[in-house]
């Protein structure tokens, strides 16, 4: 009696985020010995595989095509092949194609093994000097200068060291709009093309961080990991931002402190005294 099929495993192979060195045995000897690799562009794993002289078949796996693709994929390993799941840098799934490829591997019973290595968030975070017992990642901000300045909104008083992606194109854009809203006091770590021959990571504050793009156009190139940290309890009740303050400001020159209050409390959601402490200085203020 012929036994049953056995499905193939899906392995999750993180790669280099940049120096090609970054890579473990295992997720090497992986590499060559499954019988498939689906990644987010071949041309990028081509790259790795020259380097550690691996020959494999590919396939794509990218935002895309990744619902279609997922499917076959599933029906290769119900036949009992095991296929890598790779991206373009780092870990998959991290701000990176894959998910439905491994709900849908899971929903089939099939084992996915994670192959752990480089991830860009993690890296910057090792080296930043910021607190890490305690994180949040956010992946890639908004593209729109409002829908960024929303966000930042959200994370003024969030007291744990937070993370996001950002490219070449928006940096200075990004930047600008975080001196909008957070107080320039506070501290942020920007690190860019992480295990690379020009490789930066600055710890500075977000009114400072503007000048470094300023003086160095280098800084407007490559991949950026961008790390602020967490306001902390004393300060969260007494700072508010910049674009706030100007709020606070205009409404002083026409109305009361309380009527200037209440009307900047509908408009910025602020606690009612965070508002009102700050328009007692400003009141007092040249």
């Amino acid at each position: 009696m012929a036994m049953p099929e056995q499905n193939g495993k899906l392995y999750v192979v993180a790669t280099p985020i940049g120096n090609l060195s970054d890579i473990s045995q295992r997720a090497l000897d992986l590499l060559q010995s499954v019988d498939l690799i689906a990644a987010e562009d071949t041309r990028h794993i081509r790259q790795l595989m020259q380097r550690h002289g691996i020959t494999n078949k590919l396939t794509s796996l990218h935002q895309h095509n990744e619902a279609e693709a997922s499917k076959v994929l599933i029906k290769k390993m119900q036949q009992g092949l095991s296929i890598a799941l790779v991206s373009d840098a780092g870990t998959p799934l991290i701000s990176d194609p894959g998910l439905p490829l491994i709900k849908l591997a899971h929903e089939a019973g099939m084992m996915v093994s994670p192959v752990p290595g480089a991830c860009a968030l993690i890296a910057a975070l090792s080296a930043s000097g910021l607190p890490a017992s305690r994180f949040m990642f956010e992946g890639f901000l908004p593209r729109t200068s409002s829908t960024r300045k929303s966000f930042f909104h959200d994370k003024l008083d969030c007291p744990y060291t937070w993370i996001v992606y950002e490219s070449s194109h928006r940096i200075q854009a990004t930047i600008h709009d975080m001196t909008e809203i957070f107080p320039g006091q506070r501290p942020i770590v920007i690190a860019r093309e992480l295990t690379k021959m020009y490789e930066t990571i600055i710890n500075t504050t977000i009114s400072q961080a503007t000048e470094l793009f300023e003086q160095d156009k280098n800084m407007l190139r490559g991949e950026f990991v961008i790390i602020v940290a967490g306001a902390k309890a004393e300060d969260k009740n007494k700072d508010i931002s910049i674009e706030h303050e100007k709020l606070l400001r205009t409404l002083l020159k026409e109305c009361s402190i309380k009527s200037a209050v209440a009307i900047a409390v509908e408009l910025t959601g602020l606690k009612k005294r965070t508002l009102y402490q700050a328009a007692l200085k400003l009141a007092d203020s040249p």
